[in-house]
């Protein structure tokens, strides 16, 4: 490199650096964090300070990986680099000759597989605030996220930067969805630090609707949906009990009515249903569900008090073989409910002149009990199973089984479904292994991939671990909650800038507010 080549690359880098010139080229290894932070060695503070960096404002960096061959005879950090992307900077504790990229930074530095050791070129750069963003998710589904706005800005929260080309990765619950980064402004790499961006998200490419596993299907209320399932494969749909169909129900005029009929023979279905903010209900994350052999129906009333004028997914899961199957999603009004159905209002004078049966415990009138029990002896066999007592056909006996764990009572073709779907181990994504009932309970109470409505921001996220901090512990924060707490607001009698989770201390204490 020619001394006036020299000068002019040092000139652009104070450009750049709006005064500051700052580089390093240092060996990535990857660390396990959010966001575009990095971790730099402790030298690098020194140097930064030095130069005034941090008077600046935030830190930003560019990050280049380098060709390994052009390490050898090195003239200077200006060899040819074939990945970019741009950084925050978390702390500065790396080890010397090192930089630690967390999974944002190293798999846009490393799309396709991670060489054993890469060399990378971190230099100091300014940033323009952001004002516009253009993404495109690679998956079908983003959409539906209730206020998937605001699920991006909290994920949005954990970067410094945005670089043209870039992939976004945004968690929700156990969901990963894949962000392109296709157009930014007023320049292709950006600063998202106290900025309000303009952000514009396109779906993915028609060809690609085949490929997502994940796809919600409409479905009209009372209109039949054909479809096919593979065995171990799940299909799912969306609908929407507005206003005036909830005020129906919410008056019991009316109920839900989800019907799943299989129309192969040697196959066979399961069918679950949850509602927002659960998009996908699965085997183990529902809240209802139905497991019977062939033709399946749910029945949900006002009295279920999961039930409400919202968005509810169904998921069709193919429990055995290639399966074609019509599903049915309809309000049943109360009177055809009631059709067929008999009570027995003399029941009280009925008793006065029956009896007792030894064997089959039923009431017959007295005149006839010694033929019936003579005959009842014969032909029927009561259950001794503890707690069931079922009167059987001696034909039905043979049929007739108990669940060895659990207890319940089935026929011998059924028993084989009930002990895979209730009582065969699932593993949930956070590491749990439990049975159905038990996983069912955990995913909607316990499991840190749950998603949870957070007190300040407003937004659907996951649970976490508990807080780290002790006293939020305490208050019952989640992880997310204690992080996104800690942001700051004017108080709105003083303008003080107080923490979120403090808030309400600062409106007793300060301002003796209840």
């Amino acid at each position: 490199m020619s001394v006036s080549q020299a000068n002019q690359l040092t000139e652009e880098n104070l450009l750049a650096g709006r005064g500051a010139n700052f580089f390093r080229i240092l060996e990535a290894v990857p660390y396990q964090g959010s966001g575009d932070k990095i971790k730099l060695p402790p030298s690098c503070f020194t140097e930064l300070s030095e130069q005034g960096a941090f008077d600046k404002g935030p830190l930003h960096f560019s990050l280049s990986l380098i060709h390994q061959e052009s390490l050898s005879g090195l003239e200077g950090p200006t060899k040819e680099s074939f990945r970019k992307t741009h950084a925050g900077v978390l702390e500065f504790t790396a080890e010397e000759g090192f930089v630690a990229l967390p999974m944002h930074c190293w798999s846009n530095l490393f799309p396709a597989e991670a060489p054993h050791s890469a060399t990378v070129e971190v230099r100091y750069i300014w940033l323009p605030k952001g004002t516009y963003a253009k993404l495109q998710s690679l998956e079908y589904g983003f959409s539906d996220i209730p206020n998937h706005k605001a699920v991006l800005e909290t994920s949005l929260r954990q970067h410094a930067t945005l670089s043209q080309g870039d992939m976004l990765i945004v968690n929700h619950g156990v969901l990963k969805y894949h962000l392109r980064v296709l157009e930014l402004k007023p320049s292709s790499s950006i600063s998202v630090l106290e900025t309000d961006i303009e952000v514009d998200n396109t779906g993915p490419e028609p060809a690609e609707r085949e490929k997502t596993k994940y796809v919600l299907k409409p479905l009209i209320l009372g209109k039949p949906e054909n479809g096919v399932v593979d065995e171990g494969n799940y299909k799912y749909y969306k609908f929407t009990v507005d206003d005036d169909t909830w005020s129906k129900i919410s008056s019991k005029n009316a109920k839900i009515v989800v019907n799943l009929e299989s129309m192969t023979e040697d196959g066979d279905t399961d069918l679950y249903v949850s509602k927002r903010p659960l998009l996908f209900p699965t085997q183990h994350q529902h809240l209802w569900s139905s497991h019977e052999m062939g033709s399946k129906a749910l029945v949900i009333g006002s009295d279920d008090q999961n039930l409400g004028p919202c968005n509810y997914s169904v998921a069709v899961y193919g429990f055995k073989g290639t399966t074609k199957y019509l599903l049915l999603v309809t309000t049943k009004d109360a009177e055809e409910r009631r059709g067929g159905s008999v009570t027995n209002s003399a029941k009280g004078t009925i008793d006065a002149y029956t009896v007792e049966c030894r064997n089959c415990r039923r009431y017959v009138p007295s005149r006839t009990i010694a033929l019936h029990e003579a005959y009842c002896s014969r032909h029927n066999f009561v259950c001794k199973h503890a707690g069931c007592g079922v009167v059987l056909r001696v034909e039905e006996v043979e049929s007739h089984v108990h669940c060895e764990k659990c207890g319940q009572a089935f026929q011998q073709g059924e028993i084989e479904k009930h002990m895979k779907v209730f009582h065969e181990p699932l593993h949930c994504p956070c590491g749990v292994v439990l049975e159905k009932e038990q996983m069912v309970q955990h995913q909607s109470s316990n499991c840190p991939l749950r998603l949870i409505t957070c007190r300040f921001c407003g937004d659907m996220v996951q649970a976490g671990t508990s807080a780290a901090d002790a006293r939020d512990r305490i208050r019952g924060l989640s992880e997310h909650e204690s992080l996104c707490g800690s942001r700051t607001a004017p108080c709105d009698s003083c303008g003080r800038s107080v923490m979120l989770k403090d808030m309400d201390i600062h409106q007793i204490a300060v301002h003796q507010k209840n």
